[in-house]
């Protein structure tokens, strides 16, 4: 077949599109009348295809031909027409953001999947297709572990034994280019994932298992690393990857003009990887400015904003400074954050890593952070247990956490009491700690607008029954004062916000929405039945504050 993997819809505007694809050969592909050539990268074959001259406010149907001949959809298909659903005028107040992280491919395996449970993303899929279009979501929003590059499925692994020839690094890991592709595909490539991706305009970001476990934990975990023979090779193919899978879909058209690495690569007639292996070493660079590429982004929805935060990345941690985001990445945000912000409705923040953590374990990541300042035991003791216990959020960067808690409170501060001014609602939306909940921030001052916390995780995993506790625990009030307590005499600092839980924690496989309408907005978190039905596990209006339903 001509096409390996795709159509995969990405941004979207008032009057273009992006549409990226895998082809099994160099090819001239071509939708809605844009044609594009493929580029190659060691022998495998990629287009992102700008659709212009769209109609805002519409619907358009497209297919995907290849050389000439139809590739999509596929002749077997029993899912509706994948459709191009442009911005406008009309759809400027309403956005309906589908969002979650962490989703584990379909194992084959039936006691690996029997415990993974029903993928949330598949059952959202298979229900689109019975609804009509305009109840469809307006954006996918994916927070990280797109796929995992460290936990590999059975099958996965037995392809990697019987096609790897080196035999550096790890035999249950992908290591190179080639085998983050067959990744791809093999976490992509089931029909709902395929159509779903199709027919909604998708934003993603990676976090640590798109990488590797840990991934830029601490200036320790990235020595540790880098002294691993096959490590260079695995941080080049991962960032790479990265870079053609899911970054280059995240820019807007004039984004991707002004992109000397995308020109580059449209430039070159042959093999792109040698181009590839400069570009991922500059992203890997330990600078405190932008790291060779920036992986944050905006986009512009009508009334809503969305900015994507690269939390993994984009950390510095040489020289004894730790950092979420290098200063002038942060200066960054904050300029798109800003930028005429008193005309949003909504301002949505995606950060794979959550901002507010359950406050125990907040408090826990903050103090973990002092102890590994130490020389000798205590801060190689306090660096075991943080990469043990995945000790790195956004309070185990302690400044970083301030500054992006100064930047909310400054932003929600500027509407008036009665919130007709400035953003209504401020969201984060974040994966990775695998319980889903929503976290009220409150600010000393007065603020015009609500702020949210929205952790929506795992869309497809499991983790260990003990973890719920934990979990559990690290939302009690009672436990958090005397935690609260503890950090603080021990050289925490005073914290810049605080909060406490509004809904949640959920556990098990999760999707979440949250849908704007004009200056309302509300969340949901569906989780699949036994039979693959979505039933609402709880339901919560951001604006009026109120729960409406929680399942059991």
């Amino acid at each position: 077949m001509a096409l390996m993997l795709g159509p995969i819809l990405r941004h979207v505007d008032e009057t273009s599109a992006l549409v990226w694809v895998q082809t099994e050969a160099p090819a001239e592909v071509e939708i809605l009348g844009s044609r594009t050539r493929t580029f190659e990268v060691l022998g495998n074959h990629y287009a992102l295809v700008e659709i212009t001259g769209l109609i805002p406010d519409t619907t358009t149907e497209y297919t995907v031909t290849i050389d000439g001949s139809q590739e999509w959809p596929l002749p077997d298909s029993t899912f509706p027409a994948s459709v191009i659903r442009t911005r406008g005028p009309a759809s400027a107040h309403h956005h309906r953001f589908v969002f979650g992280s962490c989703r584990y491919p379909r194992a084959e395996d039936p006691k690996i999947d029997r415990k993974l449970g029903l993928d949330a993303l598949d059952c959202y899929a298979v229900r689109m297709r019975h609804l009509p279009v305009a109840a469809w979501p307006d954006t996918l929003i994916l927070l990280g572990d797109q796929v995992y590059a460290d936990e590999l499925t059975p099958q996965v692994k037995e392809r990697l034994e019987s096609t790897r020839t080196a035999t550096a690094g790890p035999s249950d890991e992908v290591v190179s280019f080639q085998e983050y592709e067959g990744l791809y595909r093999h976490t992509w490539g089931d029909p709902e994932i395929r159509w779903v991706l199709s027919t909604v305009p998708t934003a993603m970001i990676f976090d640590d298992h798109d990488i590797r476990d840990d991934w830029n934990t601490s200036d320790t975990w990235r020595r540790q690393m880098d002294d691993q023979p096959w490590w260079r090779d695995r941080i080049r193919a991962g960032l790479a990857s990265y870079w053609v899978y899911q970054h280059l879909g995240n820019l807007s058209p004039a984004e991707l003009d002004a992109s000397d690495g995308y020109r580059q690569v449209r430039e070159i007639a042959g093999d792109c990887w040698p181009h590839l292996v400069d570009l991922a070493d500059r992203a890997d660079s330990e600078t405190d400015g932008v790291k060779g590429i920036r992986f944050s982004f905006r986009w512009d929805l009508g009334a809503t904003r969305l900015t994507m935060i690269d939390s993994r990345n984009g950390r510095i941690l040489a020289g004894g400074v730790r950092k979420m985001l290098s200063d002038t990445e942060f200066d960054w945000i904050e300029d798109q954050v800003n930028d005429d912000v008193e005309s949003v409705d909504h301002l949505v923040l995606g950060s794979s890593l959550p901002w507010l953590l359950p406050p125990v374990l907040s408090d826990v990541e903050t103090l973990n952070e002092i102890g590994a300042r130490h020389d000798g035991r205590v801060g190689q003791l306090a660096e075991k247990i943080r990469q043990g216990a995945d000790l790195e959020h956004w309070p185990a960067f302690f400044d970083s956490f301030t500054r992006l808690s100064r930047m909310i409170s400054g932003v929600a501060g500027l509407g008036n009491s009665d919130r007709t001014l400035g953003p209504a609602t401020i969201s984060v939306l974040s994966g990775d700690v695998h319980h889903s909940y929503a976290a009220r921030a409150d600010f000393a001052e007065t603020t015009g607008a609500v702020v949210y916390q929205l952790v929506c995780s795992p869309v497809h995993n499991a983790i260990p029954p003990y973890m719920k506790g934990v979990f559990r625990l690290g939302w009690s009030p009672r436990l958090a004062k005397i935690v609260r307590r503890w950090a603080g005499s021990r050289g925490a600092p005073q914290l810049p916000v605080t909060w406490h839980n509004a809904l949640g924690p959920l556990f098990g496989n999760t999707i979440a929405s949250l849908i704007v309408d004009g200056r309302d907005a509300r969340v949901t978190f569906e989780q699949p039945d036994l039979d693959g039905k979505l039933h609402v596990a709880a339901d919560m209006s951001l604006t009026d504050e109120s729960v409406d339903r929680v399942g059991t």
